[in-house]
């Protein structure tokens, strides 16, 4: 932990801009792909390897204890153990179960989750997607969150740094939008994607102190 509160102030005062140029020049043909395949990662239902491309129509499957970091254009995703992502044109995602790390670059992105479809543009959100309940993290960035249950409930929503978690239910008895703790995603993890195509998290800048 000390380790990795000492990286966070040393790229906050500056050392980003070095560390990014040196995780490019590790890879000099920086693009689409899978960068990190750890235990059982699928594409489409064949074994993953490092350097598969992922694109539109593409299904990512882990098992439990797998993890997959990759890149499609200029969105990364850090996808956990016993989920299943799929990638589709005009849907940027959509998550039938389990946990999903994305940075998204410029321009409007769809997810379709278990209750809930959500519409960003140029964010970050940390996806723990069950079967009647997910839980929703926008990092940074702009969303609107429209429950499936009600579509009356939907929110806009905007935030700088992991200001607005949700749980998103759908019993329409009850709120379907309940606050929620920051859970299970860290700043190290973001700006280890953001740098995967070449940018940073808006909050590493000047007096950045991690808190997640």
């Amino acid at each position: 932990m000390n380790e990795r509160r000492e990286l966070m102030r040393w790229l906050a005062a500056g050392g980003f801009a070095w560390w990014a140029r040196s995780l490019w020049a590790a890879d000099p043909t920086p693009g689409d792909g899978m960068r990190k395949v750890g235990g059982d990662v699928r594409v489409n239902g064949v074994p993953a390897r490092e350097g598969l491309i992922v694109g539109p129509g593409d299904t990512v499957t882990t098992g439990a204890g797998g993890e997959a970091v990759y890149v499609v254009g200029r969105d990364a995703y850090l996808v956990r153990g016993g989920s299943t992502v799929t990638h589709g044109a005009k849907e940027a995602l959509r998550v039938v179960t389990g946990k999903v790390l994305s940075v998204f670059g410029p321009g409007e992105r769809r997810l379709n989750l278990p209750t809930a479809t959500v519409g960003l543009r140029g964010t970050a959100c940390y996806i723990d997607a069950r079967p009647r309940r997910l839980y929703f993290c926008l990092c940074y960035g702009g969303a609107e969150i429209v429950p499936k249950a009600d579509r009356r409930q939907a929110r806009a929503i905007r935030t700088e740094y992991h200001d607005s978690p949700f749980v998103i239910g759908d019993d329409t008895r009850r709120p379907l939008l309940a606050p929620a703790p920051v859970v299970d995603h860290t700043d190290a993890e973001l700006i280890l994607l953001e740098a995967l195509v070449g940018r940073q998290p808006p909050f590493l800048k000047e007096g950045y102190r991690e808190r997640y």
